[in-house]
């Protein structure tokens, strides 16, 4: 097996046994998101246990004597020299290149998105929690406790009282 390909299976049997599966499962949200990572994780193992079956062993030496025998040394030797002509072309990846900006533009796109995820998680955390402690304190506060914690609201039902809108 030329050198190429046997450390390309190489890399990839340690890429798939350092790629954390449980730990990227944990963040999935959706049963579609769970079902696609599944594919993908699937899909992985195929490509990975056939990289590891068929490009991983060394092919069986011919045994040009024993063609020799039953065929004949003229031809066996004919066959003998155009195998050991054969080169195999190295393979160079031309794909990589045009892709690698595209990944990396999305990269960045996803850190942006994470960024403002966390600070959307944290604004409606905090929302949460003055909510729960609205609900607590709702049955024993008074109108001006309340209307300290939402000024817009008592500017509204002054404005109204002012120009005599009672709301019928």
């Amino acid at each position: 097996m030329s050198g190429s390909v046997k450390k390309i299976a190489d890399v990839t049997f340690k890429a798939g046994r350092t790629i954390d599966w449980e730990g990227m499962a944990k963040l999935l949200v959706t049963d579609e998101a769970r079902k696609e990572f599944s594919n993908l994780r699937r899909a992985f193992d195929d490509v990975n246990s056939q990289l590891q079956t068929k490009f991983s062993q060394e092919p069986e030496p011919i045994n040009w004597e024993y063609y020799r025998k039953g065929i004949g040394s003229r031809l066996v030797d004919m066959y003998k020299e155009a195998y050991a002509s054969i080169e195999i072309p190295k393979f160079v990846d031309t794909v990589t290149p045009q892709y690698k900006p595209k990944f990396d533009a999305l990269l960045v796109e996803l850190k942006e998105a994470e960024q403002k995820s966390l600070k959307e998680s944290e604004r409606l955390e905090k929302e949460v929690a003055d909510v729960q402690e609205l609900k607590k304190k709702l049955s024993t506060m008074t109108a001006e406790e309340y209307f300290e914690k939402h000024p817009e609201l008592k500017k509204k039902f002054d404005d109204e009282i002012r120009n005599d809108y009672w709301g019928y």
